[in-house]
């Protein structure tokens, strides 16, 4: 299906908002802090803290450029604020009182009029109207002044970057690391937001894409200092519908408390921080009200640094599970209860906000494995684990090397002790919930079915996942899909088909992602594909994952055409053999200008020639001139495309000879790519060869060969792609040699042939031309 990496908008639909749309504020903190901001009403914002420590802070804020939207969808950039007024109501409580000198206070990010950067300090006591906590405030800003007293450093409001208000507690200390006894929490909320003036209005992109049908994932951690009406307003005009995977993360959820004077650490039982909450309420009314239902996502990993530390999986040498993230996350340790316990809890709390919105009950339990640490040590040791499954277990090192009996034995009970986490998991989201659950498991692939660790699939692939242990099914690949490990890809599907059970219907897939936007280009096209690839195995749900990758780099899912306009193509010959006579006319396109001196610059606008035929010649008798007629009109003139076979090149062995294995190099292996297109090339492949690309092999004389030899562990796929089912390995030359053929399309509408001349002996002029076959 088509897609296309928006940079900007290029005529597509805009309106306009004005300038301050609570929608499109943001909030930032510092760790152990939460914070998150919410749209009540059309014209209100609301922000909630819970602070730990006295010396936190959070900004609210606003940018002249918009970064976080989807570049379709994004307002208009505008740095001058000149002559324009921002008012509202200010109401907070559990913060800092406007009239206090560490008060709410507008920082102002800029250039002076000298074009020299410069950030200004507004008081926002000094233009208020009312009680420190209750207030009216006007921010004319070509009359603002940074300092105490409104009088000390004049803004110039034509050149701001963007801007904060500061949120912290009544008892702040600026600097300190001084915990609070428990958690404070606090509000403040804008209402009546109203900008007016000469740059009171921002244009604002406002497509509104048809259903494609894809869905789309997205995850708090990477979006809880968003306004939910920002989120669900790019889900819907980027024509995602239905359903929304949404991760409650391992970081931003979880109420915490101070672990004497230096850590914060998830409480027990589990409780969602009020931030998270109020946030989660307003994203599940908003998808209620867009008809999307949300498949709440849980994990086994927290952020490291507020995990119990009893709970962390570890190696047998005491290593912690640590991922790659900067800070680290840990996994929880499927053999561990209490933790187990602590995640069900977390699982009752999604269950009530789903309920609470009126939404169904549908909840997915995220990638649970075993960890593996980068040296090949698994995670299996903590001493409740070991404890149940014998408290003796072997050692395994690394999972890389070759294992003994004992050791397959361990792995699997350690398989029997996830399978189980996972279906009590199960059971409590049923257990919760007062009408029918839909319980989801997702499987990452490329850790579980690793390919350097066969054994590996005992622990993280468990006989206990087999259907109908869930649901539905999930599997995502995004390593491999994006690597281009197509062999070790499907190889996977085949694999948790066969162990698991789960009929294709109660499959989904999730399709990305791109971690780093140097990556869109080339990534998004394999992702793009791997939808389209989940949709020709059967899988009806397919999910990219993620939105906040979607925005950030423009993709833009369009919508696929109906079965009945798909390009008409009938799969048969021309009837007629060609012979001697019939003309063949490759055909190329090349720009040639020529210099006032003389010399000629030539640019050559094609790759490959584009054939053209006349087949007129070839017809010898009035039976032929019938069936040639008959077949014109079959193919409805122009309209629909067929094969002819080229008497004077149609093999990949010189022109016309029979083919071997060895005659056109297709691709050199780099141990993960299994497919590879047919091609001929014209002229000294070690050299700039021209390069035709074949889609119409005869699928009977193919053959082909990995590092000269001979190899049938390929299957013909459309538009003459070999899919080998093991990726050939790194520097072997695939070689391949076939006999083809073209597909063609009569030139014209219109076939002139007359009776007289055909019997005088002309031969009529009946045209065709090379159809380009989309790669």
């Amino acid at each position: 299906m088509a897609f296309w990496l928006a940079k900007s908008r290029k005529g597509q639909a805009s309106s306009y908002i004005q300038r301050f749309d609570p929608r499109f504020w943001t909030v930032n903190f510092p760790r152990p802090m939460m914070a998150s901001a919410t749209v009540p009403s059309p014209d209100t914002l609301q922000v909630d803290c819970e602070f730990l420590n006295k010396g936190d802070l959070a900004g609210l804020i606003w940018e002249s450029e918009d970064t976080l939207d989807h570049p379709l969808l994004a307002y208009e950039t505008s740095f001058d604020y000149s002559r324009t007024t921002l008012s509202f109501r200010w109401q907070s409580s559990g913060l800092m009182p406007l009239d206090q000198p560490n008060g709410p206070t507008l920082t102002i990010e800029g250039r002076d009029a000298s074009g020299a950067d410069k950030t200004w300090y507004v008081r926002l006591w000094n233009y208020a109207d009312g009680t420190p906590s209750d207030a009216q405030i006007d921010l004319p800003f070509s009359d603002l002044t940074g300092g105490w007293t409104a009088t000390e450093d004049p803004v110039h409001p034509s050149d701001i970057d963007r801007m904060f208000i500061s949120l912290v507690h009544p008892d702040y200390e600026a600097g300190s690391g001084e915990a609070f006894p428990t958690f404070q929490t606090g509000r403040v909320t804008l209402s009546g937001i109203r900008c007016v003036g000469h740059n009171a209005m921002l244009e604002i992109g406002d497509v509104l894409l048809p259903a494609h049908g894809e869905r789309i994932a997205t995850g708090y951690d990477d979006a809880y200092n968003q306004t939910p009406d920002r989120l669900v307003r790019n889900i819907i005009g980027l024509g995602y519908r239905d359903e929304l995977i949404h991760y409650v993360g391992m970081s931003h959820y979880m109420r915490l408390e101070r672990v004497g004077s230096w850590r914060a650490r998830i409480v027990r039982p589990a409780k969602f921080c009020e931030p998270c909450v109020q946030w989660h309420q307003s994203l599940f009314a908003l998808c209620k009200s867009s008809e999307l239902e949300i498949i709440a996502s849980v994990s086994y990993e927290v952020f490291d640094d507020y995990a119990i530390t009893a709970w962390r999986q570890i190696a047998f040498d005491g290593e912690p599970a640590l991922t790659g993230w900067e800070p680290p996350s840990t996994l929880l340790s499927p053999g561990r209860s209490q933790a187990m316990i602590w995640l069900r809890q977390v699982a009752v709390e999604f269950v009530t906000l789903l309920e609470h919105a009126n939404l169904p009950v549908r909840f997915q339990i995220g990638e649970p494995w075993w960890w593996v640490t980068p040296d090949g040590k698994p995670c299996l040791y903590d001493p409740e684990t070991l404890s149940g499954v014998g408290g003796t277990p072997p050692v395994i090192a690394d999972m890389r090397e070759a294992l003994d009996q004992a050791q397959l034995n361990f792995l699997d009970q350690v398989g029997q002790l996830l399978a189980q986490s996972t279906i009590d998991l199960a059971d409590a989201v049923r257990d919760a919930a007062t009408g029918p659950a839909e319980v989801l498991l997702l499987a990452f692939t490329p850790t579980i079915l690793h390919q350097e660790m066969p054994e590996l699939r005992r622990a993280n692939l468990p006989a206990g996942w087999a259907y109908p242990a869930f649901d539905r099914l999930q599997l995502e690949d995004y390593d491999w899909l994006t690597d281009g490990a197509d062999a070790l890809r499907r190889a996977a599907y085949a694999a948790a088909d066969d162990f698991l059970g789960y009929p294709i219907e109660l499959q989904d897939y999730l399709s990305g992602f791109v971690l780093d936007a140097d990556d869109a280009e080339e990534y998004w096209q394999r992702i793009d594909a791997g939808l389209d690839e989940a949709a020709a195995r059967g899988v009806t749900r397919r999910f990219v994952w993620a939105l906040p990758q979607v925005t950030r780099d423009g993709y833009t899912r369009l919508p696929g055409k109906k079965e009945d306009e798909v390009r008409a193509f009938d799969d048969i010959h021309y009837p007629l053999p060609l012979g001697r006579s019939s003309a063949v006319s490759p055909e190329f396109s090349t720009s040639v200008a020529v210099t006032s001196s003389g010399h000629e610059r030539r640019n050559s606008l094609w790759s490959d020639a584009r054939m053209h035929f006349d087949v007129g010649p070839g017809i010898r008798s009035e039976d032929e001139l019938g069936e040639l007629i008959s077949f014109f009109r079959a193919r409805r003139g122009a309209a629909r495309g067929f094969l002819v076979a080229d008497p004077f090149d149609f093999s990949s062995h010189d022109m016309t000879k029979q083919p071997s294995n060895a005659d056109m190099l297709i691709g050199i292996g780099d141990g993960l790519k299994a497919d590879f297109q047919l091609v001929k090339n014209y002229g000294d492949e070690d050299d700039d060869a021209q390069q035709r690309v074949i889609t119409r092999p005869r699928e009977g004389s193919i053959v082909v060969s990995v590092d000269g030899q001979n190899s049938t562990e390929w299957t013909l796929g459309e538009q003459g792609l070999i899919t080998f089912s093991n990726a050939p390995t790194s520097g072997a030359e695939v070689r391949a040699g076939f006999l083809f053929d073209v597909p063609v399309r009569f030139a014209d509408d219109r076939l002139d042939i007359s009776g007289i001349n055909f019997a005088a002996g002309e031969a009529p002029s009946v045209a065709l031309i090379e159809i380009r076959e989309a790669q």
